[in-house]
């Protein structure tokens, strides 16, 4: 058995997926938003210094300081919780630097069911929709970075179906 990794933008649902689908197969759920700050003090984290950047550089300077917490707490995650259903915050499968994106797909490699979650097969009513859930500037980026659709081993699109409609539809594919 291997973990269910859910993937993709702020508000696609993947935080609901995660707990039906930890009902429905009796696997236990690890929430990365949840438990990613002891990994990110593995590395020195430094809620002082995120304040510092805040009040300078406002959340693209905070977003780019959480890159290489995010890449750690993926790959002790990875590490750490086994046979898991394991939802990702929005931008722990995005990365714009080269090196810390090949270590995310190095330690994802042999991970074969990883799933993207979108509203929509099209980039602009993804947005649309997700939108109307939740506006945040950042989805934009998370829906058009090439790095969540080359994680990916399958792509889930909700749009038209409920919560336990979607899950089925992953559970079909479980490997």
């Amino acid at each position: 058995m291997s973990n269910i990794i859910l993937i993709g933008p702020v508000g696609t649902g993947k935080s609901t997926l995660a707990d039906i689908l930890s009902q429905q197969l009796g696997r236990p759920r690890c929430c990365v938003d949840d438990v990613r700050w002891k990994f990110y003090e593995e590395l020195g984290y430094s809620k002082d210094k995120e304040r510092v950047i805040r009040s300078n550089f406002g959340f693209e300077g905070v977003y780019k300081y959480w890159k290489p917490f995010e890449a750690h707490a993926v790959v002790r995650i990875v590490q750490e919780y086994k046979d898991h259903v394991i939802d990702f915050g929005g931008g722990h499968s995005v990365y714009e630097d080269p090196t810390l994106f090949s270590i995310i797909e190095h330690v994802l490699q042999d991970e074969k069911n990883i799933f993207l979650i979108l509203p929509s097969q099209d980039q602009a009513e993804s947005l649309r929709i997700l939108n109307e859930r939740e506006s945040l500037d950042i989805n934009t980026h998370f829906v058009e970075h090439e790095s969540n659709y080359i994680l990916a081993k399958h792509i889930i699109y909700t749009k038209d179906k409920t919560p336990h409609e979607s899950a089925e539809e992953i559970i079909s594919l479980v490997c």
